[in-house]
């Protein structure tokens, strides 16, 4: 099996973007990154605040609307085809919804060979980390690091409470190659 599709799933400040860096690269070729977090910020304004489309809490909270699911439904199946063209690439999300939010990235991905990957990282690290970054509601990390998780089936799973990005990638990158 050659994979195609890593999925990274794991809470606000628990390091998958500086994974995703490093396996960009570690692997061979050519690899896209397809955060959730660029998907946000390619949102009109008027979704960015609003309950149709996402918004954020001040203790931490994410709440999802209508329009924010449509959109990510089709962002998705843009990836998926994006994949199903020839590329390979990097997911980096959040499932606040925990397997109900990877489910639709398994329909999406049916027929690709992925790899899903646990990146966890503890509450008060990842913490420290969201105060350090300041680009993000206190609390949001806390109240992900767990909860992400819960009932997510995964292939790996990694931490990078204790370990960087780097020794990360190269976990999963012996997974990939």
């Amino acid at each position: 099996m050659t994979i195609q599709v890593v999925v990274l799933n794991g809470g606000s400040s628990s390091g998958k973007s500086g994974i995703v860096r490093c396996l960009q690269a570690e692997l061979p070729g050519p690899w896209l990154a397809a955060a959730i977090d660029a998907f946000v910020d390619a949102l009109p304004a008027s979704l960015r605040a609003s309950d149709a489309g996402i918004e954020f809490a001040e203790d931490g909270g994410v709440a999802v609307g209508p329009e924010f699911r449509k959109l990510e439904a089709a962002w998705r199946e843009g990836v998926a085809a994006m994949v199903r063209a020839g590329a390979k690439v990097i997911v980096d999300d959040v499932f606040l919804g925990g397997p109900a939010s990877q489910e639709p990235w398994r329909k999406a991905l049916t027929g690709l060979d992925v790899l899903w990957v646990g990146v966890r990282c503890e509450s008060t690290v990842a913490e420290a980390r969201e105060i350090a970054r300041g680009d993000r509601p206190r609390g949001m990390a806390a109240a992900q690091a767990e909860t992400v998780h819960l009932g997510v089936e995964y292939d790996l799973e990694v931490d990078t409470t204790h370990q960087e990005s780097l020794a990360c990638a190269r976990t999963i990158a012996t997974h990939v190659t």
